[in-house]
């Protein structure tokens, strides 16, 4: 009996460390119900991320802000409605609302600060107002336009945990009302998070409440574990309209049916735009983050993407898909044309990043006999060009030449000299240092700029 519980739990602290490897420097999006502030299970979630933050995962929070914006609206005599899904205002309720955001990321950063934790509350959401769609003025409601990515990292980087208010700022510093969980969904897809995590009472997908497809399996208490983005559209499907719940079932305030299909539609679209992990928790059970991130069976409903393969080695199945691919590109004159037997030829110096299947980027290091490498054929299809897949491919091949000792990367552009230069690299004018071979196809005529990366 007790050799069999010290493997029980010999096998959970292994399962722990083996997580814990993994995770190591993963970025994680934490969206954090308001109203869990005020129950007994809040500063317990304070300490499982505090915990997680020092075992090493990079940790961002987003905290809802809606019930403390009802509250001050209310007490200010400020009238409000909601249209699909966003509040709408008239522009001298701003004020008050920024301040209930504040109020609430501030409570989250006292908490915080309770542990121990260093954090900090930014405003690094450029936004831009929803405007008018199909007639409609959703007046100060808005959507991210840009986010802060390189002081995002910095925060990060120094070793604080950033905190987002619902709020962002257009150019001219005019702010607008932002929804935290579409915020929370959108700073996960802009920053390619490892994992986003929602946190909600009473957020449970089980077959209490919907009806489950035949393919999805179940845990033993009824719930759904795990939907890869396949299932997720069949789950949707099976249970639309999604509905409404029971009497009895408001009364236990959990999340509504409604709304709970609303984050399974944000998490297929994070997912399917290079989120790996999306997580839906029950924000009213004590220790459902770490559960759900260091063991195999969680906590909480697991959604990802099919097949998802991220940066691998070209094969020569590739060829077409890169081809058309790389078509645009050649069009607009950014890249040299290729042909299906030059590719056959040097696939082997090709990267690809591949996402469900499907080929959304390449590059290319070319090695040279003198030491330099030449980093080639950089293309990112145009729905995933503002996620970061460019400078994960540039990176990657980057380090790639430091492992076979290269003195040197280099590149020839003609339209993207600003971009590699924001990757590290310097504009050279010496195109006699360019290797003999490369030299000899160069011509004047396209007056390609030469930018090089010194690796020794």
């Amino acid at each position: 009996m007790q050799e069999t519980v010290i493997q029980e739990k010999a096998g959970h602290i292994r399962d722990v460390i083996r997580y814990m490897r993994r995770f190591k420097n993963a970025l994680v999006i934490i969206y954090l119900e308001e109203t869990l502030i005020d129950t007994p299970v809040f500063l317990s979630h304070i300490k499982d991320i505090h915990l997680l933050h020092e075992a090493g995962l990079r940790v961002i929070m987003v905290p809802g802000a809606s019930r403390r914006i009802d509250e001050i609206l209310s007490s200010a005599k400020i009238k409000w409605n909601y249209h699909n899904g966003d509040r709408i205002t008239s522009e001298d309720a701003m004020p008050m609302i920024k301040m209930a955001a504040f109020d609430v990321s501030n409570q989250v950063m006292t908490a915080l600060a309770g542990e121990k934790e260093r954090a900090v509350i930014g405003n690094w959401v450029r936004a831009r107002g929803k405007g008018v769609i199909e007639g409609f003025d959703y007046a100060t409601s808005g959507e991210i336009d840009k986010l802060e990515i390189d002081s995002i990292k910095t925060v990060l980087d120094s070793g604080f945990i950033p905190i987002f208010p619902c709020i962002g700022w257009s150019a001219a510093g005019k702010p607008y009302n932002i929804s935290s969980i579409h915020l929370a969904q959108q700073i996960a897809v802009h920053l390619q998070a490892d994992k986003l995590f929602y946190l909600l009472p009473g957020a449970e997908i089980s077959n209490v409440r919907f009806t489950i497809p035949q393919s999805v399996g179940l845990s033993t208490n009824g719930s759904v574990p795990a939907l890869n983005i396949e299932e997720v559209d069949a789950f949707l499907e099976e249970n639309a309209p999604c509905g409404t719940d029971s009497e009895n079932t408001i009364k236990q305030s959990v999340v509504s049916k409604e709304k709970l299909c609303s984050l399974l539609k944000l998490a297929r679209n994070a997912c399917s735009s290079g989120v790996t992990r999306v997580h839906i928790l029950n924000g009213s059970l004590d220790g459902t983050l770490p559960c759900e991130i260091f063991s195999d069976l969680g906590s909480g409903t697991m959604i990802y993407q099919n097949n998802y393969g991220g940066i691998r080695e070209m094969t020569r199945d590739d060829i077409s898909a890169v081809l058309s691919l790389m078509q645009p590109f050649v069009s607009a004159g950014i890249l040299l044309p290729r042909t299906q037997e030059s590719l056959a030829d040097t696939f082997q110096h090709y990267i690809v990043y591949e996402i469900d299947g499907a080929i959304r980027a390449c590059a290319s290091l070319i090695p040279y006999s003198d030491g330099q490498m030449e980093i080639a054929g950089v293309a990112v299809d145009k729905e995933n060009s503002h996620v970061g897949i460019g400078p994960k491919l540039v990176s990657f091949l980057v380090e790639k030449a430091k492992r076979n000792g290269a003195k040197s990367v280099f590149i020839l552009t003609t339209q993207t000299s600003d971009w590699f230069q924001q990757l590290g690299f310097s504009p050279s004018s010496d195109i006699s240092s360019l290797p003999k071979k490369r030299k000899s196809i160069w011509t004047p005529e396209r007056g390609s700029k030469l930018m090089r990366l010194n690796l020794q």
